[in-house]
């Protein structure tokens, strides 16, 4: 294999901070599928992307071959489907329909409800990065408001409130029992989806002040730490990433196919009445809301929404689910 082959056809743009990618990057290493990594600033632009003519503008983002996947949620349902559990390649995923219920309610509550948000607000002041301009102003385009360090400080108290929630529904619910893992005898994805936002709030030194602490939570605490040891573990017991710069990065995903398996079908009984072949926009809508994905549109399900586009005269298609997101014909702006 050339040093600039992504193992399996996958490459997992990110940097090594955001909370959000140590999602992919853990479920990665806990089910030991080697991969390839594109390391790219935490700010816009990233190049790498803009020369694949990606215009999403979050982190992670996966390609497979020359197949892009925007936000974790649809990563993490993907990377499922395309390896299987198996003696290889061992399965995370919950077997029981309580077990299912519990994870998609999780990925709400920490994501969409705002949890993580919550989080984002602890970041404590002194932090370098809240006195980078550059970080500063692309995450108030991001966001679309203003972040300032009074406003910061003004709505601590309410963000620790909301976020001791999460402490209370792990200490005193999910590892009341005192159970090693939400679902039992090993971590599974729900693990995941429980850890995340604890993870970067417990290792982020004075997020979380005198409020929340390891004597009040011992066992979501100890939790946190069990989880870092076991992702440790598979990290040592798999291929290290590849690493790409951002040239050999363009240049690997164009050389690779596409994936044969995706299915181009649209939904004739879509609510939004559209048509395969049409020109669409699709954008999240609750950040980054501003980098809208202009395409072909080749598939449309209830769960996934696909548009076919060109990068470098090769054909690329881009991948967004439906939760959280907005389609529309181009330039349609009844729809915005």
């Amino acid at each position: 294999m050339s040093s600039h082959s992504p193992p399996n056809d996958l490459v997992l743009f990110h940097y090594v901070f955001s909370p959000y990618a140590r999602r992919i990057v853990w479920y990665l290493q806990l089910r030991r599928i080697p991969y390839a990594q594109c390391l790219v600033p935490s700010y816009m632009p990233r190049a790498p992307l803009a020369e694949l003519n990606v215009s999403y503008r979050r982190i992670p983002v996966l390609a497979h071959g020359r197949e892009i996947y925007c936000d974790t949620r649809l990563i993490l349902s993907t990377l499922d489907k395309l390896f299987p559990p198996s003696e290889k390649y061992p399965g995370l995923e919950p077997q029981t329909a309580e077990a299912k219920a519990l994870t998609k309610l999780l990925i709400r509550y920490t994501g969409d409800a705002g949890i993580f948000a919550r989080g984002a607000s602890l970041i404590p002041t002194n932090m370098p990065v809240l006195k980078d301009e550059k970080w500063v102003k692309d995450r108030e385009q991001f966001s679309g408001r203003k972040l300032t360090i009074e406003a910061r400080e003004k709505g601590r108290p309410e963000s620790l409130v909301h976020m001791r929630d999460l402490f209370v529904l792990m200490e005193h619910t999910l590892l009341a029992d005192g159970r090693q893992w939400v679902l039992g005898d090993n971590p599974s994805v729900t693990d995941i989806e429980a850890v995340w936002v604890l993870h970067w709030m417990t290792t982020m030194r004075g997020a979380l002040g005198t409020y929340i602490t390891e004597k009040e939570f011992p066992k979501t605490f100890a939790y946190v730490k069990r989880f870092d040891t076991e992702t440790k573990k598979a990290r040592g017991e798999m291929e290290k990433p590849v690493t790409l710069k951002d040239d050999q990065t363009v240049e690997a995903i164009l050389r690779m196919s596409l994936d044969a398996a995706v299915k181009e079908e649209v939904d004739s009984s879509d609510p939004t009445g559209l048509r395969k072949g049409e020109e669409i926009e699709m954008w999240p809508i609750d950040s980054g809301f501003s980098h809208k994905d202009e395409g072909e549109l080749v598939g449309l399900s209830a769960d996934e929404m696909i548009i076919r586009k060109q990068a470098k005269g090769k054909e690329l298609r881009i991948h967004y689910p439906r939760w959280g997101f907005r389609i529309a014909r181009a330039g349609d702006k009844a729809h915005l």
